[in-house]
């Protein structure tokens, strides 16, 4: 019984996440949804300003904290490891809802486009950069990074291994390409209000503290290996290449937490 209930919450914290995912696209699009980051209850310049940093900070601090090695390690001693990542990705779910919720708009814009057709450059640049985000969940084993191979194996009583870290693709031009998405789904939008302006840039800084203290963790883990890569490979920036190993070991080179 005890298998079945940890696959069930594995299943309902991966449901929970990819509809919070899905909203995050409208959400910081403006698109389809009813809430976005350009509407919702009026306050004033200082109001909205605490309120989102708040958010966003709490959205970082979350991220990080929960993605650490030292945290893992404890918080397996109360529930069981094969729980853990769902456990990370619900509590993920949480606090975007939050952020949904409770996010104040701030008027005027930085820029904005009356060109349509610059308009659908810019909304196509958009749609790409979240096609770039599905498409490395998928590089580094989207089920194993949203936590349903993790409740998968102790169902069918098989312990857990870690995946070698294949370069292939996106990985190749890019050690981040996940990050990258996120970061080009951030900036490529046709009005930028002073609201989404807050909002691309404490996403912004999260993803660049994020990715520096991620690497930390994987040099350490990983160690020569990863070092020869990071010497090939940009973080961010596409440059040309050298040649680069086909399999390091151990982990993907990508932020998961």
């Amino acid at each position: 019984m005890k298998k079945v209930t940890i696959l069930m919450y594995g299943i309902l914290a991966y449901g929970a996440f990819f509809a919070s995912f899905l909203y995050l696209i409208g959400f910081s699009g403006g698109i389809l949804v009813p809430k976005h980051v350009d509407n919702g209850i009026e306050s004033s310049m200082m109001m909205a300003l605490s309120i989102n940093l708040c958010l966003i900070l709490a959205f970082g601090l979350q991220h990080s904290i929960m993605a650490r090695p030292a945290f893992k390690k404890m918080i397996t001693r109360m529930i069981p490891k094969s729980a853990e990542r769902s456990t990370y990705v619900l509590a993920t779910s949480v606090v975007l809802v939050a952020l949904y919720v409770y996010w104040r708009p701030i008027s005027g814009n930085l820029w904005t486009t009356e060109s349509t057709t610059m308009k659908g450059i810019i909304l196509g640049i958009f749609a790409f950069g979240w096609m770039v985000v599905l498409y490395s969940t998928f590089l580094i084993n989207h089920f194993d990074l949203f936590g349903l191979r993790q409740v998968y194996l102790q169902m069918r009583a098989k312990e857990y291994t870690h995946l070698p870290m294949k370069i292939t693709s996106l990985y190749r031009i890019v050690r981040h390409p996940l990050m990258l998405g996120f970061l080009v789904t951030m900036w490529a939008v046709p009005t930028m209000s002073y609201g989404h302006l807050l909002f691309s840039v404490g996403m912004s800084a999260y993803i660049l503290v994020g990715i520096y203290f991620e690497e930390r963790t994987l040099i350490k883990e990983i160690g020569p290996s990863y070092e020869s890569y990071r010497k090939q490979v940009p973080a961010l920036i596409p440059r040309p290449q050298m040649p680069i190993p086909a399999v390091v070991s151990k982990e993907i080179p990508v932020i998961t937490g």
